[in-house]
């Protein structure tokens, strides 16, 4: 295992002025988010001029890209599977392995997802690239049994392990080891029952034990910090010291 942070850290900044804070804080890993709100650039434009995109993301000031959070709108929108397409791309171009994608709303049809899933871990495949779905409250995979059933029917789909949403969402902090066999990423910030994010060292996340117990299942990828700035405290302190922290356990 190794830390990584998340251009999420900075919502405000431009990709290159994010990947210069994180090395000035002596992060070496990075993954990039491509979101139509909030990442460091747009899947369309990605989609649109893939070379720009990939010199952009080779960028990185002594970091290693080693994950892209790929969020596109609606599997309805057109162009939809064009633009992941070309995310997968991307990530084989700047040779990432790991994309991680949100699963879709409450209220979907379970065979549709599966659905949607299977032609998006086709696609992956093809780019040698994995698909890790994110655990989310408020999607598909905010009950971990579910998540764990969707990668079974789903054959090559792993997660993307944010245990935030398991002690904040409607799991309320109940037992999520399941979903770790199937994990190839993580997203790490401190968390109570009533708040999503708090100061570290303030919360309730684990982060010994979370250790151990993916060591258990052999993971061997990334402690990716996703912390964007708390109103009052000072983003380069809480970093520093949550990078610290996760250091300290490996």
């Amino acid at each position: 295992m190794f830390v990584a942070a998340s251009t999420a850290c900075f919502p405000d900044l431009p990709l290159v002025e994010a990947l210069q804070r994180l090395a000035d804080l002596e992060f070496t890993n990075v993954e990039i988010g491509i979101a139509e709100q909030g990442g460091k650039m747009t899947p369309a434009e990605v989609a649109s001029d893939l070379d720009r995109a990939v010199r952009l993301c080779r960028q990185t000031h002594r970091l290693t890209t080693v994950a892209y959070s790929i969020d596109i709108d609606s599997p309805e929108r057109e162009g939809y599977y064009e633009q992941f397409t070309a995310c997968c791309r991307l990530a084989k171009a700047t040779k990432v392995v790991t994309t991680t994608v949100r699963s879709s709303e409450l209220g979907t049809p379970f065979n549709a997802e599966v659905e949607r899933l299977r032609r998006m871990v086709a696609i992956s495949s093809e780019e040698g690239v994995v698909v890790g779905l994110l655990t989310e409250a408020g999607r598909m995979t905010q009950d971990p049994n579910t998540a764990v059933v969707l990668c079974d029917n789903v054959k090559g789909l792993a997660i993307t392990l944010d245990p935030s949403h398991y002690i904040w969402g409607p799991w309320k902090g109940g037992n999520f080891e399941q979903v770790m066999k199937y994990t190839c990423h993580t997203r790490l910030r401190d968390t109570t029952k009533e708040k999503f994010q708090v100061r570290i060292g303030q919360g309730l996340v684990e982060y010994g034990r979370l250790v151990t117990q993916l060591n258990k299942h052999g993971y061997s990828r990334a402690l990716c910090v996703d912390m964007p700035p708390l109103p009052g405290l000072s983003q380069t302190a809480e970093l520093r010291k949550v990078r610290l922290l996760l250091e300290s356990l490996l």
